[in-house]
């Protein structure tokens, strides 16, 4: 296979990062805009410096001309008028004509300050007007009132050639000043075009600039950030063999790299936890089974343990009642230990018995009234109940969908081992309570008994576990073992109340309906903290 290499200008750019590429996108974007933005600025300047030369020289310039001709019109007027008349109103115009000239002229050289050239055309106009009224002007208005001067009629034809040559520079110049206002005009006219054009051309390429940019964040940054999202979502849709591409700049490329090693990781442990699954599926079946045969096995065991027990205990006896003090006092003993425990293990194997039977041969289901189920209970232990002297209390039970058997061994045992376990000599006061919690019922058995030590609070729960040897207590160690069993059956929980401390409270939840067990391992804890 033939292996491609990337120019060296390529596999360069290729490791560029999306600051990389975005820092270069803002520069040049930058410097094409502050270039166009001074270019912008120039016109505009050169706009406003035309227009402010127009209107404030040029045209200013040009009228100021035209006033000036027509002061020296009026001078040139009242000299005519006086010297053909004498008249001393004539007067009036001709000085009035000379202060005008003089703030004209101050004003046109002032405007016309920087341009030579007209200056040089007003330095013509006031030689012009200098002659003439050096040789007109002046002579005829310093003659006397009241008569023509005869200074007026003899050089009245050099008089007109001099005031024509003054109009004639004046004319020239007002002309020129034309032509400079023209020519102002047009370049304020060519600039504002230019000016129009270059805004023009910075908009294009401000909207060029837009769509480059955002064209390039559409290649370079979103569409690749979307090509990835888009994987993404394929994966967590649970196509997880999707693989993810590899597209854009550096860091994305990375970032890519990244999830898809995520990816790959995620597949291999889902790889494993399907195996761990599997085998975990295989070894509940296997633990389910053999549960089932455990079950069955106690079961038959202890069934089929019961005709020879009761032929071993009844031996026993007999043996007792017939030869009880005939034989030595250590006869007598070792027969009473016989006695003893065969009635103890006949005891234990009717218990373990009833245990095998919970969830597996009582489990039928129906509408039960715990307030009947708690007064066949209280009469099935009246016996005890009457020697002990107990004193029960109770609210008022709900009827709930349970099996009727099994609540009867509940509470057969809850309230059993309240007054079994009393402080000698003290009468055994006991309550049980019940209130709904949403969709379960909490009950308590609370006793004045002797207590649970918060380390045996899980401990008791578990079969066969005794507390106290059978010498002060008897008993098989299964009855609350089957107060659980019974208990998860109808999907509640069960646990020690360890905040009671003035005896033993035992609290339990059950379902208001029939739910499978350990769904409600958060209704009560199981051993309340102290």
């Amino acid at each position: 296979m033939t292996v491609v290499e990337k120019p060296p200008h390529t596999r360069e750019l290729s490791r560029w990062t999306t600051r990389r590429w975005l820092r270069l996108g803002v520069t040049v974007a930058m410097s094409v805009l502050v270039l166009l933005g001074a270019t912008g600025a120039w016109a505009l300047e050169r706009t406003a410096s035309i227009s402010d030369n127009l209107v404030d020289v040029k045209s200013p310039a040009l009228m100021t001309s035209i006033r000036l001709e027509s002061a020296l019109l009026n001078q040139e007027t009242g000299i005519r008028g006086y010297g053909l008349t004498g008249t001393p109103d004539f007067l009036d115009p001709y000085r009035q004509g000379l202060r005008q000239q003089k703030v004209y002229t101050k004003k046109l050289s002032d405007l016309l300050k920087g341009n030579p050239a007209r200056l040089r055309d007003l330095k013509v106009v006031e030689d012009r007007v200098e002659t003439w009224q050096a040789q007109i002007a002046r002579p005829v208005a310093a003659s006397p009132t009241g008569r023509p001067s005869p200074l007026a009629t003899a050089n009245a034809d050099r008089g007109r050639k001099a005031f024509d040559a003054t109009r004639a520079a004046m004319a020239t110049q007002q002309e020129r000043l034309r032509a400079d206002r023209a020519s102002a005009r047009a370049d304020l006219s060519a600039t504002m075009r230019l000016r129009n054009w270059i805004f023009t051309a910075i908009a294009a390429v401000i909207v060029a600039l837009a769509v480059i940019v955002s064209e390039a964040l559409r290649r370079g940054v979103t569409g690749p950030l979307e090509r990835i999202g888009a994987d993404a979502r394929t994966i967590a849709e649970g196509d997880f063999r999707h693989p993810i591409t590899r597209t854009g700049p550096a860091d994305l490329r990375r970032l890519g790299d990244e999830i898809e090693s995520m990816r790959r990781r995620l597949v291999r442990a889902l790889d494993f936890s399907e195996e761990a699954r599997l085998r975990l599926d295989e070894q509940s079946a296997d633990l389910k089974r053999s549960n089932a045969e455990l079950e069955q096995f106690a079961y038959v065991a202890s069934h089929d343990l019961q005709e020879p027990l009761r032929k071993v205990s009844s031996f026993t006896q007999l043996l007792q009642r017939r030869y009880g003090g005939q034989l030595d006092e250590r006869a007598d003993q070792y027969i009473e230990f016989a006695v003893d425990g065969a009635n103890r293990m006949q005891t234990l194997i009717n218990d373990l018995l009833d245990f095998s039977r919970v969830g597996r041969v009582h489990n039928t289901h129906q509408s039960v009234d715990l307030n009947t189920v708690m007064k066949r209970t209280l009469t099935a232990i009246s016996v005890s109940i009457e020697e002990s002297g107990a004193v029960i209390t109770r609210d008022e039970l709900p009827t709930l969908v349970a099996d009727s058997t099994q609540m009867g061994m509940l509470w057969q045992n809850l309230i059993g081992n309240a007054i079994k376990f009393r402080h000698p000599g003290e009468t055994p006061v006991i309550h049980i309570s019940a209130e709904q919690d949403g969709d379960f019922w909490r009950f308590a058995v609370t006793d004045n008994g002797i207590g649970i030590a918060p380390e045996y609070a899980e401990k008791v729960f578990v079969i066969f576990q005794r507390l106290h040897t059978k010498d002060r207590y008897q008993g098989s160690g299964i009855g609350l073992a089957m107060c659980k069993k019974i208990v998860e059956f109808h999907g509640g929980t069960i646990a020690v109340d360890l905040t009671h401390t003035e005896g033993t409270r035992i609290v339990f939840t059950l379902a208001s309906r029939p739910t499978g067990p350990g769904e409600q391992d958060e209704l009560i804890p199981q051993a309340v903290t102290r």
